[in-house]
């Protein structure tokens, strides 16, 4: 047997890939078996925006897999139960090491340091032989994938399993701020691998303009061959999901106005930042900040959290803020705040902010790279204030919380950001379906 059926093959004791499948399903001309490949089911943005794309092409009629790394993660639950749930098996890690040289062997020169001689190659590398395994036998029409070792994966996984599987791959957060300076010494040697690597897949996607600007810039792709398309953000379920009821006594209509911050709780969102530019506006005006979000952990999480509460403490404004933790219905509570506030120092396209306006919540942002701007319409639909400006974000809170913008004006803007028009924009740029989709109205 050869080196590469035998990594094809090896299993390290696991049982055989679970196929949840819905009943009755059959492929049609019309109708697709589509794979989303998927790191894990954590609350990030990614994952979020991620199982938003694959419920909707599910909604259109499309027979949909979730191929993942880790079922595990906050968005467990939250999986419909029609998308079919494949968790990925690990290999050796030697094995892993070579398949991407087996899979092109003239990128060798690009493969050595950021794979083949690194120390710790990329965790997610172990599931490739499953990954390659998973497209030979359910032969989907489109795999899915997004994120830098993900998308090279995808890359490498159709060419061992020899498909004509039709392969997307994105990018969802700026590169340029994530590679050259990445902890992670192999991360710095991507861009290379990425030029070689990425251009063998059928279709490239930013999910802004911007960001599409920075992978070219970096990787040396041609920009004409990367396809902007704005992130399923805004879907028919708000008005239902803004209506729940929420269980945080600060969000009583008798209480003080609340600015709301959400997302990874990671130095990327920069929340100290946020917390100092609170603390200047409470001591003008009565005002409460909340943060929601989560780590990649429940210590870290927990971590987080201390530090969010101790500098609050420092800044004397510890009683005015709250870090609850994760939340699975973001919507109830920014339709209740008086602000949603997004303090990162880079983004890719910024979800949260997108929310935030569909509930009609008014927004403040940092123009960071990249998204904010493309969303706000440089400024026009909430004020841009430079990465880490204490003083500009306190200000442009106070401007907001006395001048908001009408609600409705809000959510027309954040309706450019809607689930129909990036489920047909994949379609078409999939199969050339824009006219096979059906009209549904869209958010």
């Amino acid at each position: 047997m050869t080196l590469k059926a035998a990594a094809l093959t090896a299993t390290d004791g696991a049982v055989p890939v679970a196929h949840v499948r819905r009943p009755g399903a059959v492929r049609t001309a019309s109708r697709r078996r589509i794979a989303v490949l998927m790191p894990d089911l954590g609350g990030g943005g990614v994952q979020k925006m991620t199982l938003a794309l694959a419920a909707a092409f599910s909604a259109h009629g499309h027979e949909v897999d979730l191929v993942v790394y880790h079922v595990e993660g906050e968005l467990e639950a939250m999986v419909p139960p029609q998308l079919g749930v494949h968790p990925l098996r690990p290999n050796s890690r030697l094995v892993a090491r070579l398949l991407p040289l087996l899979a092109d062997p003239l990128g060798l020169p690009r493969l050595l340091l950021p794979v083949l001689l690194t120390r710790r190659p990329a965790r997610t590398l172990v599931y490739l032989a499953d990954l390659a395994r998973y497209l030979r036998e359910r032969r989907p029409d489109a795999l899915l994938a997004a994120a830098p070792h993900q998308n090279l994966e995808a890359v490498w996984a159709k060419r061992l399993a020899g498909v004509p599987t039709r392969l997307l791959i994105s990018e969802r957060t700026v590169p340029s701020q994530v590679l050259p300076t990445s902890d992670l010494w192999r991360n710095r040697f991507l861009p290379p691998l990425m030029h070689r690597t990425y251009q063998q897949a059928d279709v490239i996607v930013s999910v802004s303009e911007a960001l599409g600007d920075d992978l070219a810039k970096l990787t040396g792709i041609p920009r004409q061959r990367i396809t902007a398309i704005y992130n399923p953000v805004v879907g028919p379920e708000i008005e239902r999901l803004v209506a729940e009821p929420v269980d945080h006594p600060w969000f009583a209509p008798d209480q003080p106005p609340v600015i709301l911050g959400m997302g990874r709780l990671s130095d990327q969102k920069d929340f100290p930042t946020l917390i100092r530019a609170f603390a200047k506006v409470r001591a003008r005006r009565r005002a409460r900040l909340v943060i929601f979000g989560s780590a990649k952990d429940a210590a870290k999480t927990e971590l987080r959290r201390g530090e969010i509460k101790a500098l609050a403490e420092r800044l004397g404004v510890g009683t005015d803020v709250d870090a609850p933790g994760f939340t699975a219905n973001p919507f109830a509570y920014m339709a209740r705040a008086a602000l949603f506030v997004l303090s990162s120092r880079y983004e890719g396209l910024p979800g949260v902010l997108i929310q935030a306006m569909a509930t009609g919540c008014p927004v403040v942002s940092t123009d960071c790279p990249s998204g904010p701007m493309e969303i706000l319409d440089n400024g026009r639909f909430g004020p841009l204030v430079p990465v880490g400006d204490v003083e500009g974000i306190a200000a442009a809170i106070e401007q907001v919380l006395d001048h908001p913008l009408p609600r409705e004006v809000l959510k027309g803007r954040a309706r450019a950001f809607s689930v129909e028009r990036a489920v047909r924009r994949y379609l078409e740029v999939l199969f050339g379906e824009e006219a096979a989709v059906p009209d549904v109205a869209e958010a």
